[in-house]
């Protein structure tokens, strides 16, 4: 469910290699994991316990501690439940998902689309060289709320500040799409394939 080509696209023009897969021993065998979503988080949910990815994921965050990261979708269901559905997400961070709701429908659009800047709230690996304001390419209706301060990598301001990345030693997320963010998201997916 998601931007594969898109992400590989932009890993190949880094100047590194990635595979996309949902075979089990690959991912058992991988350095580094990217999880990737574009849709409803209860269908995405369901491909993962169909696929049996749930258990083989929950291992290489959470024991084998293999660098891994969310996006757009991916951030979401990393985390515990979503106001999209009813499913149970990964829960491989203290965290939940909710739905932008503004009563001014006009000055703040839902989805909320298009390029805004991320205030970094702590130093991480994942956002190394990002000297200038950040900017990065958002698209999404929902978003993500950590119930642990300390997880939170950046806000956003879109009506309200929300939490558009987050790090929790190798498990990471961000809201936005680095695959479509040119420069910015170029530095943070050689980051993250550096760590």
């Amino acid at each position: 469910m998601g931007n594969l080509g898109s992400i590989t696209n932009m890993i190949k023009r880094v100047g590194f290699s990635s595979e996309i897969t949902s075979d089990l021993l690959k991912i058992e065998s991988a350095s580094k994991i990217i999880l990737p979503g574009v849709g409803h988080f209860d269908k995405a949910m369901q491909n993962i316990i169909s696929l049996g990815l749930l258990d083989i994921i929950k291992k290489k965050a959470l024991v084998d501690k293999t660098p891994i990261l969310g996006i757009c979708l991916g951030m979401q269901l990393m985390c515990k439940n979503s106001e999209e559905g009813n499913e149970k997400g990964i829960g491989l961070i203290n965290a939940e998902v909710k739905k932008f709701k503004f009563s001014n429908n006009i000055l703040y659009k839902v989805p909320h689309m298009g390029w805004n800047l991320i205030n970094i709230s702590k130093e991480s690996p994942l956002l190394f060289g990002m000297n200038e304001t950040p900017r990065f390419y958002f698209v999404h209706s929902y978003y993500v709320m950590c119930n642990d301060i300390n997880d939170v990598l950046s806000t956003t301001s879109y009506g309200f500040d929300f939490h558009s990345s987050f790090a929790h030693n190798n498990i990471m997320g961000v809201q936005f799409h680095p695959e479509k963010s040119h420069k910015f998201g170029m530095q943070l997916l050689k980051n993250f394939i550096n760590l």
